[in-house]
């Protein structure tokens, strides 16, 4: 799918990322700082990965690990510092959460800083959520 706003594009086509572009945003994060090149192609391999751009040029990047019917893992939610403050985050997850291949699953993701933000999208505090932690990533 393919999605514009403002001269923005956002995409779900692989071919439209950047690998290397998007380890370099998710070094900027808090959670993303740590995972290797060799783990970022993996992860894209196996996402279904949502590519913002600019002028042709990756500004932002997401992803959803989803079995497509009964639940998705929304992730790596980043857009550059620059590009930030213009709507361009709330766009991108309108556009994730209603993804047709996602829209009718159970959405979950885990941040440290952003309740209220993704609470506008469906999200709720869910204190049953259990995590296992991986060194490096």
């Amino acid at each position: 799918m393919h999605w514009e706003k403002d001269g923005y594009h956002l995409t779900d086509k692989q071919d439209q990322l950047d690998v290397v572009r998007t380890q370099a945003l998710l070094g900027e994060t808090y959670w993303g700082v740590r995972r290797p090149l060799e783990v970022v192609e993996h992860m894209v391999k196996t996402s279904l990965c949502f590519t913002l751009l600019s002028n042709k040029l990756q500004i932002g990047f997401g992803r959803a690990v989803t079995d497509t019917v009964t639940m998705s893992w929304i992730a790596d939610i980043v857009i550059l510092p620059e590009f930030r403050g213009k709507g361009l985050g709330k766009w991108m997850m309108e556009c994730i959460v209603n993804h047709p291949d996602i829209r009718d699953t159970q959405k979950v993701l885990q941040t440290r800083d952003a309740h209220e933000y993704y609470e506008k999208y469906g999200f709720s505090r869910n204190a049953a959520l259990m995590s296992t932690e991986v060194d490096g990533l």
